[in-house]
């Protein structure tokens, strides 16, 4: 797991480092500088996951959700909301039931 959270970091850190770059020049500034743009890019990449998860095609998944966690890192630094943001929920969720903290968010 060290390697993928050692990845997930520089890649966060170099999504931080293209805000308010040059949008001609760098794919993730226009990103960021679009959120609509990234948010619908997120959910291509969602679907294409999906899709290679049904196929049962293990290293396109694997390349799908490459794609899938740099959108949705984008959209979060889009966003402002931080991976530590995201871990805190995580971890506010350890040790409860999937059904039991989906039943609590009902209204």
């Amino acid at each position: 797991m060290t390697r993928f959270a050692d990845v997930l970091a520089r890649l966060a850190a170099t999504i931080e480092a293209r805000k308010g770059g040059d949008h001609a020049a760098s794919y993730t500034a226009k990103l960021l500088a679009d959120p609509s743009l990234a948010a619908k890019k997120l959910g291509e990449e969602a679907i294409e996951a999906v899709i290679a998860a049904t196929r049962g095609d293990k290293d396109h998944l694997a390349a799908e959700s490459a794609d899938l966690i740099y959108h949705w890192l984008v959209v979060l630094a889009a966003a402002g909301v931080s991976l530590d943001e995201v871990a805190a929920k995580l971890e506010a969720r350890e040790g409860t039931s999937g059904l039991a903290e989906k039943a609590a968010r009902l209204p």
